[in-house]
């Protein structure tokens, strides 16, 4: 046989047991057997409203819209009413009391380092798996992401960020510079992630930080709305801060650019057909603005606190233009990105989420049981059936005819108020959401798997004079240190005998000789000396279109106290001035700890 014939054949048959009918296609193209991509877009404080394809006018997200038009759209998705607990039911599959997230900072927005993400089911059938953007469910491994499924991780843990161009962020752990802003910056590392892994499959997640305040956009994007009359205004009797909803749209058309370059990467990697791509925000509006007349915004436990676009694209595999006119919550994504993965959900993983994948593949007349959805937040708990609402206060709402929940229905259908009451009862009791009074979960440093911990000024106690530079704690730093009786404590449990190098980020002003510190954990002790003032401006007003309520940032320096050994257990975290001789000792940012590869000396 000539040697090109066999050539010829063997192609053929390699060809022949490499690709297949896929039934999941809507035609009979061949289809290469490979498991799909994925890929998660998470905005950050964006309203249902706050799309053009939602009736707003008053911009435009072609982009976003696309991933509609060319995919399946849901009109009533449920998240909740703020952001670390719509990240930990994205992640899991369960209602986030759950997971014991029960607030937003100071470790309450940590994710339980025990719950299976979907990003770590996900690398254990051979996926890439990447974070790039604010991760919000914790910072100390075992909660950090890479401890959490994700092998490559660059972003922020907190819950918002001082500053969007040029930031301090952290890379697998290691604090690094980023570059321009910041949400064109996670874009860009996700489209790098996907070209490395072009090959498949992959996880890429892309929780973006916009529109969150503080509210910094670039000038091309601002120059679009500073001076344009918004057509559209917030419905109701609150009073809407126009320029905060011009901020808030610049940044969102930021963000559909962002999408933009997503779906370009997909289609010059020829993988769009390899790829679900996913679209949504983690709760409602930060402001009144056009919200599609629902009552409510972050952190409502009502319709428009709660409601979220949410768009699932497949190529060739889910139609096109298709709308669900079914409830659906964040916790249905894992189940749902498992089942069209075709990855096994354990028999053990306990989860609260439906899978949504009949639906999605199914025509309208699919089967489709009614459930309940609950929110809750801060105490308010809302249960929403497909029909109606049961708020916070009990009061019933007919959700098909008064979307903007004014009117009380509950006295003339006392018996499904009563249920609904008793249903809320119900799940507050299986849930038993810890707060902030209740959560007695240390801080943790030394996780076997883990290099760097940081302990920010976020997580610590300031005693005596110290004070933070703002109150919400989120990217705050300590200053107002005035007295060597003053100090810092974090509770920290080191979850393993090790030695740590110990870098301080902090500034002091020019009129202090030198500062003496002593860091303690237990019997163990590390003592250093300032030597060098460092005075950094406040900063960030420079970029913001509108006035922040959080706090203003500035440079800290780097100071290499040298290396404590630390033994497992708990104690309390300490940070003392021994001496200096100015009016006050320092400002302080953070402590990030490395462990060093040489294990304690008995």
């Amino acid at each position: 046989m000539n040697i090109r014939v066999s050539i010829a054949i063997l192609c053929l048959l390699w060809a022949a047991s490499a690709c297949k009918t896929d039934s999941r296609k809507t035609g009979t193209e061949p289809f290469l057997e490979r498991l799909p991509n994925i890929v998660i877009i998470l905005a950050d404080d964006q309203g249902w409203g706050d799309l053009s394809l939602h009736g707003n006018t008053n911009l435009k997200t072609p982009n976003i819209d696309a991933l509609a038009q060319n995919g399946v759209s849901f009109d009533h998705f449920f998240v909740q009413p703020v952001c670390s607990p719509t990240r930990a039911e994205l992640l899991t599959g369960k209602y986030y009391p759950r997971t014991g997230v029960h607030w937003v900072s100071e470790g309450g927005e940590r994710m339980n380092p025990e719950e299976l993400t979907l990003a770590e089911l996900l690398r254990e059938q051979g996926y890439a798996t990447g974070a790039f953007g604010k991760w919000h469910n914790g910072m100390q491994p075992p909660y950090h992401p890479n401890s959490q499924g994700f092998d490559t991780y660059y972003g922020f843990t907190s819950g918002h960020w001082g500053n969007y161009f040029d930031p301090m962020l952290e890379y697998n752990g290691k604090l690094v510079r980023g570059k321009g802003y910041l949400t064109d910056d996670l874009t860009t590392r996700g489209l790098e992630f996907m070209e490395e892994n072009k090959n498949g499959p992959f996880l890429l997640y892309l929780p973006y930080n916009t529109p969150h305040s503080p509210m910094q956009v670039p000038d091309s994007y601002w120059d679009r709305f500073k001076d344009r009359e918004l057509e559209q205004k917030y419905h109701g009797t609150e009073t809407e801060d126009i320029p905060f909803t011009k901020a808030a749209l610049a940044m969102v058309e930021n963000i559909d650019d962002n999408v933009g370059r997503v779906s370009a990467k997909l289609k010059e990697l020829d993988l769009e057909e390899q790829t679900i791509v996913i679209y949504l925000s983690d709760n409602g509006p930060n402001g009144w603005r056009y919200n599609g007349g629902m009552r409510g915004k972050k952190g409502s436990t009502d319709d428009g606190g709660v409601r979220s676009p949410l768009f699932i694209q497949w190529k060739n595999v889910l139609p096109a233009g298709k709308k669900v006119a079914h409830i659906a919550s964040a916790v249905d994504l894992l189940p749902t990105l498992l089942n069209l993965s075709d990855v096994t959900r354990p028999t053990n993983l306990s989860i609260d989420g439906k899978d949504l994948s009949p639906i999605l593949k199914g025509d309208k007349d699919t089967p489709w049981e009614d459930r309940l959805i609950y929110n809750h937040w801060n105490g308010h708990t809302s249960v929403r059936t497909q029909g109606y609402r049961l708020d916070h206060e009990d009061r019933l709402y007919d959700m098909k005819n008064d979307p903007g929940q004014t009117t009380d229905i509950g006295l003339q259908n006392q018996k499904l108020r009563d249920s609904l009451k008793q249903a809320k009862a119900d799940w507050l009791m299986a849930t038993a959401p810890l707060t902030r009074e209740t959560d007695d979960r240390p801080f943790t440093l030394g996780h076997p798997g883990a290099i760097y911990t940081q302990m920010p000024a976020r997580d610590g106690i300031p005693h005596g004079n110290i004070k933070r530079s703002n109150q919400y704690p989120n990217n705050t730093f300590f200053t107002n240190w005035k007295s060597q009786n003053d100090s810092i404590t974090w509770d920290v449990e080191v979850l393993e005998d090790g030695n740590f190098e110990v870098e301080l980020l902090y500034t002091s002003k020019a009129d202090n000789n030198g500062v003496g510190l002593m860091l303690s954990h237990g019997e163990s002790k590390l003592v250093t000396r300032l030597r060098e003032n460092f005075d950094a401006p406040i900063t960030g007003m420079e970029h913001d279109r509108v006035p922040r309520k959080e706090s203003y940032i500035k440079e800290f320096k780097p100071h290499n106290m040298g290396v404590i050994p630390l033994r497992k257990g708990r104690h309390l975290l300490t940070l003392k001035a021994l001496a200096f001789d100015g009016k006050e000792a320092i400002d302080l940012r953070l402590l990030q700890f490395k462990k060093m590869a040489l294990p304690l000396r008995n």
